[in-house]
C-alpha cells in the first residue's frame, strides 16, 4: 500500500479507518488496480519517476462526509486533493498535482438540488456533469439551456472553477461568471456559503451574486481554499429562434477591421452567440465546428492553391490573396449566431450587415436558419453544444481516420490568452510559431486562429501530442515550458493549464516580484495552516512544502 509523504504508515492506517467510518469502506481506495483510476490518462510523464500518482481515494456522498473527512485529514496531516468527475482531460484529469496525496472524489455527490425555470437558475453538487444535467432538463421538460464545453461528460462546478468556457451567448459561455453561489467546505471542515447564501434560509441565493461585504467566490476558483460542495447557474432560457451566418472578406490585410467590427457588434449585443473565426484560403477551420469538418477529413486543395499556401508566411503572400480572389475563396471567414424571436434576430443580422458592409467586398450568407427547439433526429447535423446539448464529438479530432492514420495517446492543452485584435493574431503566429519551431514543437505550423470564448480577449487552444516515447514526452514538456515563457515576454499568460506546468505558468504572473503568488500564499497560510488541501494546485504551497516541490 502506497503512503502518502510526511505520513507515518500508523497515522495513514488510522486515517483511513477514519474514512471508511465516515463513507463505509467500500469508497474508500488504496489497492494499485483502483488507483490507476486516478492517473492523468493523458500524463506527459507517464510510467515515469516524476508522473503524479494518487496514495488513495475516498469518495463522500454528501457535504457532512466531505467535513468529517477534511477533519480527520487535519488530524493525521493527510494531503488531499480535491476533484469533481476527474473529465479535466488535456488539464491533469483525475491526478493530484502532489504526488502521494489522496484523491477526495466527489463524483458521488451527484445531486441536481433544483432547476428554476421561471428565474433560469440551477443548484448542483460536484459530481453532476452537462449530461445529467441535460438529461433532467429534458426530462422534466424545462425551457431552459445550459452552456457547455466539448466534452459533455465532465462536471459542470468542475469546469467553472477551473474556468472552462462554451458555446452559446456571451452572458453564459463564460462559466464561472455565471455562476451564483456557493456551499465550501472550508480545510478545516467548517461549512461556508458565500453570497446571499450568508442569509440562513436564504431566499434568492441563486439569483443575487455578491451578498453583502466582499464578494469571495474567485478565491475559490483554480485555488485549493475549500472544497466546493454546492454551486448555482445561471441558465439561459430556451429561445424561440436560431440564424446562424457568415461574413467573408477577401484580403489579409481585412481580419483587423473585421475583429474590431465583431468587438464592437458583440459588445453592442447586436450578435448574441459565439462568434468563430476561419480562413478558407489557409484552410484553418472554425473552432466550433472542428469536430464536423473533422469527420469527413480536411477540403481538397487544387495543386495551385497548395503550392501558393506552403510558400506563404504568417499565413499571407501576395500570390496566394490574388489566387483566392480568382477562385472566390475568401481569405477569413467570420461566423455569427443570433437566438431570441425570429423578428428580433433577422433586425439583428441586417445591423451586424450594415456594420461589416464598411469592409470593400464582404458577402454575407444565411447557414442556418433553425425554429427551436431543434428536432431530436437533426441534432447531429450541428454543433451540439452551441445549442446547449452535450457531446463527446470532440474527442474525434484526435480519432483514426483515413487522413489522420496515427492518433496520438493524448495532449496537453497550451491556452494563452490575447489582446481580440487582428494585430495581436498574426503577432501571436508570429512569435509562437518562430518558437515551436525552433523547439520542435507540433504546434503552429500553420496559421493558427484562436477562438472567441471570452467577449474581450482571444485564447488559442492548441493541442500538444503525449506519445509512448518518453525522451519525445521530455522534448515536448520542455518545449511547452518554453512556450509559456516566450508568452509571458510578451505579457500573454495561460489562463489554465495542468499542474505539471502551474509553476510555470504562475511565475509569468510576476508583477512586482511575485506579489501575486506572496498574496496566494498568505492566504493558503492563514486558511490551511495545516496544508492538507489540494497542494500545489496553481502553484500554491502550504509552508511545509514551499520552495521543495515543484
Amino acid at each position: 500500500m502506497r503512503t502518502p509523504p510526511g505520513v507515518s504508515p500508523e497515522d495513514y492506517a488510522r486515517a483511513l479507518t477514519e474514512f471508511a467510518g465516515a463513507v463505509g469502506p467500500e469508497w474508500v481506495f488504496t489497492s494499485d488496480a483502483d488507483l490507476d483510476l486516478y492517473r492523468d490518462a493523458y500524463s506527459p510523464f507517464m510510467n515515469e519517476p516524476e508522473e503524479r500518482i494518487a496514495s488513495g481515494a475516498v469518495a463522500p456522498s454528501s457535504t457532512e462526509q466531505v467535513q468529517q473527512i477534511v477533519r480527520t485529514a487535519n488530524r493525521y496531516r493527510i494531503p488531499l486533493y480535491a476533484i469533481s468527475t476527474g473529465k479535466n482531460l488535456g488539464y491533469g484529469g483525475s491526478a493530484p498535482a502532489y504526488s502521494g496525496s489522496v484523491v477526495l472524489d466527489l463524483k458521488r455527490m451527484n445531486r441536481i438540488i433544483e432547476v428554476n425555470e421561471a428565474n433560469a437558475f440551477a443548484l448542483v453538487e460536484p459530481g453532476v456533469s452537462y449530461f445529467d444535467l441535460y438529461r433532467y432538463i429534458q426530462e422534466h421538460k424545462l425551457k431552459v439551456w445550459i452552456d457547455c464545453p466539448d466534452p459533455g461528460w465532465g462536471s459542470v462546478i468542475g469546469n467553472a472553477l477551473d474556468r472552462g468556457g462554451g458555446y452559446t451567448t456571451a452572458n453564459y459561455r463564460n462559466h464561472f461568471d455565471s455562476h451564483c453561489g456557493m456551499e465550501v467546505v472550508l480545510p478545516n471542515g467548517e461549512l461556508l456559503r458565500t453570497g446571499m447564501g450568508g442569509i440562513p434560509n436564504a431566499q434568492t441565493w441563486q439569483q443575487y451574486k455578491s451578498g453583502c461585504g466582499p464578494w469571495i467566490d474567485g478565491i475559490f476558483s483554480q485555488s485549493n481554499y475549500g472544497v466546493v460542495t454546492k454551486m448555482g447557474f445561471w441558465l439561459m432560457p430556451q429561445p424561440e429562434a436560431y440564424l446562424r451566418c457568415t461574413v467573408s472578406v477577401p484580403r489579409y490585410q481585412d481580419l483587423m477591421p473585421l475583429v474590431e467590427t465583431l468587438n464592437f457588434v458583440e459588445n453592442s449585443r447586436i450578435t448574441s452567440g459565439f462568434p468563430d473565426l476561419e480562413s478558407p484560403l489557409l484552410r484553418a477551420p472554425p473552432v466550433g465546428q472542428v469536430q464536423l469538418w473533422n469527420e469527413t477529413g480536411p477540403p481538397q486543395m487544387s495543386a495551385e492553391h497548395q503550392r501558393l499556401f506552403k510558400a506563404a508566411e504568417l499565413g499571407y503572400s501576395r500570390e496566394l490573396e490574388a489566387f483566392g480572389v480568382r477562385s472566390a475563396i475568401p481569405y477569413w471567414k467570420l461566423w455569427l449566431s443570433f437566438h431570441g424571436p425570429a423578428e428580433v434576430v433577422a433586425a439583428q443580422w441586417r445591423a451586424a450587415q450594415r456594420h461589416f458592409a464598411r469592409i470593400a467586398g464582404a458577402k454575407f450568407a444565411i447557414v442556418d436558419d433553425v425554429k427551436l427547439p431543434l428536432d431530436p433526429a437533426q441534432v447531429t447535423h450541428y454543433h451540439e453544444p452551441e445549442f446547449g446539448i452535450p457531446s463527446l464529438r470532440v474527442f474525434s479530432i484526435g480519432a483514426r481516420t483515413p487522413w489522420n492514420p496515427t492518433p496520438s495517446k493524448g495532449h496537453m492543452w497550451f491556452s494563452p490568452i490575447i489582446p481580440r485584435t487582428g494585430e495581436a493574431i498574426i503577432e501571436a503566429n508570429r512569435v509562437f510559431s518562430a518558437a515551436a519551431r525552433e523547439l520542435k514543437m507540433p504546434l503552429f505550423a500553420t496559421f493558427t486562429l484562436p477562438a472567441c470564448f471570452w467577449e474581450r480577449s482571444f485564447i488559442f487552444i492548441l493541442a500538444t501530442p503525449v506519445t509512448e516515447d518518453p525522451a519525445t514526452n521530455k522534448l515536448y514538456r520542455e518545449g511547452f515550458k518554453k512556450l509559456i515563457e516566450v508568452g509571458g515576454q510578451h505579457g500573454w499568460g495561460e489562463y489554465r493549464t495542468a499542474p505539471v506546468f502551474q509553476q510555470t505558468v504562475m511565475d509569468v504572473y510576476s508583477f512586482n516580484n511575485q506579489v501575486l503568488q506572496r498574496f496566494h500564499a498568505t492566504l493558503k497560510d492563514a486558511i490551511d495552516p495545516n496544508g492538507i488541501l489540494s497542494a500545489g494546485r496553481y502553484a500554491i504551497w502550504p509552508k511545509h512544502l514551499r520552495g521543495k516541490s515543484s
